[in-house]
């Protein structure tokens, strides 16, 4: 299993910049970016908390780093038109020398639709807008024109040069309902879901079943799974995390409990394990060391 980073949007560039070297100079194999405009409060409310763009961030990262793979986590179709994202991928791609992985979302934060004007249409419409954008970004990534007609969307004779570096540039999407289950399963590379390893266990089980219902080999689809992650000697902390607001999106515990639970995700049958470093700490330093204890003590004594 794979080892991934996603830092919070928030962070001061060069503190970005300075995590994404140390990555790729180490055992991490991705680094993922948050594709949002602010933080989530979930309701109409604006959020002040400072967030970088995502478009701009991630050349930066390509431009730094040599090694490892990077991408959104996920960029919203609700927002970006399909035509924009499959040109940013494939130029990313190539200051990247063909590192880069297009994560998609149907798009879900209320605030930051409400407040910039961008409808946020209702479910069935948005993902319906979603199955056109990544058919329209498939065929503009890999055919030489595009044409395609659709409920939303239309497109006419539409090249994406240059092409990308890699011969197929992977499509993720992040998704847990039944329907962009179902839509990731026909068109997409890989795919990403949160959880503890009991939940992300039933939507691999959803996915799975998605798979063999579009004729496809489960085994086809690059599976990745993000958790908050806190490692602690303090087992009144681990309680704190495990019943707080989010437990259900956590691990927590001593580093030989860790180790049990990244086995649950490996047997479940994720390929790629996502740190959000949000709770390690409140500096640089304090969520580098911590990053560090995993890959140490966590990573390193997985068999």
């Amino acid at each position: 299993m794979d080892f991934s980073v996603w830092p919070n949007m928030s962070y001061p560039v060069e503190e970005i910049l300075d995590l994404v070297r140390w990555l790729d100079a180490g055992e991490w194999h991705g680094f993922w970016f948050a594709d949002h405009y602010m933080g989530n409060t979930g309701t109409t409310e604006v959020s002040d908390t400072p967030g970088h763009e995502c478009w701009a961030i991630l050349p930066a990262v390509a431009a730094v780093t040599c090694r490892m793979r990077l991408g959104p986590l996920v960029a919203p179709t609700s927002i970006h038109h399909p035509a924009l994202l499959a040109n940013r991928a494939a130029t990313i791609d190539h200051l990247s020398n063909g590192r880069f992985v297009l994560g998609l979302g149907a798009g879900w934060q209320i605030n930051e639709h409400h407040a910039y004007g961008i409808e946020l249409e209702a479910p069935g419409r948005r993902v319906t807008r979603f199955e056109e954008s990544i058919q329209i970004i498939r065929s503009l990534l890999d055919q030489p024109r595009t044409d395609f007609d659709g409920k939303i969307h239309t497109i006419r004779d539409a090249p994406c040069e240059p092409t990308p570096v890699q011969e197929r540039l992977p499509i993720l999407v992040g998704t847990g309902g039944d329907r962009m289950l179902r839509i990731t399963a026909r068109h997409a590379d890989e795919w990403n879901t949160w959880g503890r390893p009991d939940g992300a266990a039933e939507r691999m089980t959803a996915m799975r079943a998605a798979c063999e219902r579009a004729g496809r080999d489960p085994g086809t689809l690059r599976c990745s799974v993000q958790s908050i992650v806190v490692v602690t000697d303090d087992d009144d902390a681990t309680r704190r995390v495990l019943d707080g607001p989010g437990g259900e999106r956590a691990i927590a515990g001593r580093p030989t409990e860790l180790v049990e639970m990244l086995a649950a995700y490996r047997e479940i049958g994720f390929d790629e394990f996502i740190v959000p470093d949000w709770f390690m700490g409140p500096t640089a330093t304090a969520r580098r060391e911590m990053l560090e204890r995993f890959m140490t003590e966590v990573v390193g004594a997985l068999d």
